[in-house]
């Protein structure tokens, strides 16, 4: 988990926060043989050329994933390059509808301390820029929330993805671009992850603007979970329904 919604049409992303003895994705330390467990033959792959944080496999390296085409033009990830993005994304994390779900705000130095923790980790959690017609308009954290806190608080299953998302641009957000992008981010999940079944999100529960996006994207909602500093709605799209919803 990290910051605290992904409330896609207002510019708002993920759970719990760096710092501040709240849980975090990269807290969570793992014997390299339950990440075996979970990671079945991954382990044995080379991190992909692309792939930024060099271990790259417990997610399948994104890099690679590709382009989706959406009805608002072609969008692909981009993994984060600290001295290539921060500007960027340290100043929509001062936006203030975003500063209020992510807690990110201040100098760059804050964002920089957040992206690096993910950057210099075992690859469980990527931050990347999302591109949509050749401009980088939003962020998402892709990770695996198997191997995250997010697991102890529900049933998860090896492989499970969860996305995190950031609407960078005031004209983006409120219609319907983060929905797109959820599906297309879900759907790139799914086509480039075959052990992965369900692809998960947790935005808090009072964010109806957000559990609309997911919804509208595909997802189902499939609980309430209490975590460490909010009451979510747990979102999953499941493989086996995609062409579905």
């Amino acid at each position: 988990m990290t910051p605290t919604d992904a409330s896609t049409d207002t510019g708002a992303g993920p759970t719990p926060q760096l710092g501040g003895g709240v849980e975090d994705t990269l807290d969570l330390r793992l014997p390299e043989e339950l990440l075996a467990l979970f990671g079945g033959d991954e382990q044995s792959g080379d991190p992909g050329e692309g792939d930024t944080s060099g271990s790259g496999y417990l997610l399948d390296n994104p890099a690679d994933w590709g382009s989706a085409t959406t009805s608002a033009g072609a969008f692909h990830l981009v993994p984060v390059r600290i001295e290539r993005d921060l500007a960027l994304i340290s100043r929509w994390m001062n936006d203030p509808a975003v500063a209020a779900f992510w807690e990110l705000a201040g100098p760059d130095s804050v964002t920089a301390s957040h992206l690096r923790a993910q950057l210099d980790g075992d690859g469980r959690s990527i931050p990347c820029l999302g591109v949509l017609s050749g401009i980088p308009m939003s962020y998402f954290e892709i990770y695996r929330a198997d191997l995250d806190p997010l697991a102890r608080h529900y049933p998860g299953r090896p492989h499970d993805t969860g996305i995190h998302l950031l609407i960078g641009g005031v004209p983006d957000r409120g219609r319907g671009v983060g929905s797109t992008l959820l599906r297309a981010v879900a759907d790139l999940v799914l086509d480039n992850r075959p052990r992965c079944a369900r692809v998960i999100a947790e935005p808090d529960l009072r964010n109806t603007p957000s559990v609309s996006a997911f919804l509208s994207a595909g997802f189902r909602f499939s609980a309430e979970v209490d975590l460490p500093d909010k009451r979510a709605a747990l979102m999953v799209r499941d493989r086996a329904l995609r062409n579905l919803l």
